[in-house]
């Protein structure tokens, strides 16, 4: 029986959303302290694209990659969430915000996982 990476996969998010709400709290803890400069990760999907492996085209029908066929764009970030006069860069609006996705997120990949579960069920059991 071949692994299933699915597991693998969910829990390397969940893995990362937690460090992620772990940075998150931090940064609302220290909302008031003045030269406080707010943390954030790096995106799940920046850190699964570097592992991510290319698509190989087995046989001439088959299409290229997606990489072969999309044109790359450069997205700028733009700081809409201001600055104190402390010095202090934490927004608790922007970290409740940031907070209420990362709860989100969990949510989705528990709900994928128990649908992958049940499906895993009804084929082990005909």
């Amino acid at each position: 029986m071949e692994p299933v990476y699915l597991f693998i996969l969910a829990s390397q998010r969940n893995d990362w959303l937690s460090v992620r709400q772990a940075a998150i709290s931090e940064n609302i803890a220290n909302a008031n302290t003045p030269g406080f400069r707010a943390k954030d990760v790096t995106p799940f999907t920046a850190i699964f694209d570097d592992m991510a492996m290319p698509m190989v085209a087995t046989h001439d029908g088959h299409m290229g990659g997606v990489a072969a066929t999309s044109e790359s764009t450069d997205l700028k970030k733009v700081d809409i969430w201001q600055v104190s006069y402390s010095g202090n860069s934490v927004s608790v609006e922007e970290e409740m915000v940031k907070a209420t996705e990362v709860n989100e997120l969990h949510a989705l990949t528990a709900n994928i996982l128990k649908s992958f579960h049940r499906m895993t069920l009804a084929a082990v059991k005909g």
